[in-house]
């Protein structure tokens, strides 16, 4: 608490002494004041401003909305997932952005985190997985097509849906996430606290019957501990070599590019596109509904290909699951897609939503958190080069904003490891997961329900909309 209270005197320090004080003391008032706060929400959640152009100036707000995005990336970057859901209503509210310049910088923050991540997990293996590689290569082969075909589907449904209702659905499915996810820390925490217990009991066992038990009793258990040891060193020394699957990573890179291609080829709803096209035309549609062909023979190839190599890297941690089975085999495209869908819904990043449903199916908090995290780093990248090649604003500040997310997930990433080989707590993982979740819960929904009171009190319409 001292820290956070010291921290917070210094930005208000900063603040106070810039140049220019009487002028941009009263600019940061107005911009923290309630109707500005309240119009701001408002513009965040109907993109009021659309393609007005923001100028961002350096300023007490942009400096405030700085070390908070710095503060939830390195929390974000714990549990393998964007930030999307925090960077978004910072920028907008306490920045003074609008959506879409808030939405383009947000694209290129998840991006700098989701880079430190890939550089920390993509070598990294365990010891307690038998030395794989913690990310599960084969659960992101099977999720990325869906995902990104979901995320599609989401957006439509996002400018369709009326805003109580998104924010009815936004609340409900994150609540329930959220309590599946504090429960299974809590219980991955009591397992973590029972194994802990059983070792020291081992310990304490072990060296009372070398003081008091029998000679021969005591060289049977040292061979069986030497024997065990050895094991343990052969087992070391062979995941010493890291094998890096080239072949799944060219395959994701193929379904990357396909989908980026499409969306390039598409643009948006405002028209900003690499080809000519007609907003919202015939071409348009037809380049969206190519999505769901090419999500689909990517999926049935690479499940197709899974069975006849009789792949039992599936799960790297016992599950419930066995390999054989279609309901078994499509469980996680089937996730990605609805974490897909919910996240264009809710314009949050997909990684929020997939990483509790990987929990809740029986992954292990560490293969969880890398392989959500290079799940992301595909995803953020399309939208951050999407934004660049249709002409972004302010790419100088964008960059500046990543390479501040890339330090913080960096540091996020060290202080959670370090954590866990201090006191053997994977938990850790899943609790940061539950407070980013609940963050957005508090922030998200609470915006949703005010932006739809003003709509309601103003008369605005508020039944289900056309697409474009």
């Amino acid at each position: 608490m001292r820290i956070i209270h010291s921290l917070t005197c210094l930005i208000l320090t900063f603040i106070s002494f810039t140049p220019c004080d009487a002028k941009q003391t009263q600019t940061i008032l107005n911009t923290l004041s309630i109707d500005h706060f309240l119009d701001k929400i408002y513009e965040w959640g109907n993109g009021a401003q659309g393609f007005q152009e923001a100028q961002i100036h350096m300023s007490g707000p942009i400096v405030v909305a700085g070390v908070l995005c710095f503060i939830a990336s390195s929390i974000s970057s714990a549990g393998g997932i964007g930030g999307g859901g925090l960077f978004i209503p910072i920028l907008t509210i306490v920045a003074g952005l609008d959506l879409k310049t808030a939405s383009s910088l947000s694209a290129f923050m998840v991006t700098g985190g989701s880079i430190a991540n890939v550089m920390c997990n993509l070598c990294a293996t365990s010891p307690k997985f038998g030395g794989r590689l913690l990310v599960d290569y084969d659960i992101a082969l099977l999720s990325e097509p869906c995902m990104l075909l979901g995320v599609s589907v989401g957006v439509i449904c996002n400018l369709v849906f009326p805003e109580w209702l998104i924010t009815m659905l936004f609340a409900i499915f994150l609540t329930w996430s959220t309590s599946k996810t504090c429960n299974n820390g809590v219980l991955f925490w009591r397992i973590e606290s029972e194994e802990r217990r059983k070792s020291d009991g081992f310990e304490g066992l072990e060296s009372g019957l070398l003081e008091n038990g029998s000679s021969e009793n005591r060289e049977g258990e040292e061979k069986d501990a030497v024997k065990s040891i050895e094991e343990q060193v052969v087992v070391n020394e062979e995941n010493i070599r890291v094998r890096i699957p080239w072949f799944k990573l060219l395959v994701l890179l193929l379904v990357w590019f396909s989908f980026f291609s499409l969306y390039l080829l598409r643009g948006n709803k405002y028209g900003q596109s690499i080809i000519p096209m007609e907003p919202c035309g015939v071409g348009y549609w037809i380049i969206s509904s190519a999505q769901i062909p090419l999500a689909v023979i990517f999926t049935a190839w690479i499940v197709f290909r899974k069975e006849s190599h009789q792949d039992q890297n599936l799960m790297q941690e016992g599950s419930c699951l066995s390999s054989n089975g279609p309901s078994n085999k499509l469980i996680f495209p089937m996730m990605a897609l609805l974490a897909g869908i919910l996240g264009g819904v809710f314009g949050i990043g997909g990684g929020m939503l997939i990483s509790p449903l990987l929990l809740h199916v029986g992954i292990a908090p560490e293969v969880t958190a890398a392989t959500c995290s290079f799940m992301v780093f595909f995803s953020s990248t399309m939208s951050a080069l999407q934004y660049l090649l249709l002409d972004m604003d302010h790419i100088e500040t964008a960059l500046i904003l990543a390479v501040i997310c890339f330090v913080a997930s960096l540091i996020g990433l060290l202080v959670v490891q370090r954590a866990i080989q201090s006191y053997g707590r994977p938990s850790l993982i899943v609790f940061s997961v539950s407070v980013v979740m609940t963050l957005s819960i508090v922030l998200m929904t609470s915006f949703g329900v005010i932006r739809t009171w003003k709509d309601y009190i103003s008369g605005r319409y508020m039944g289900f909309k056309l697409p474009c």
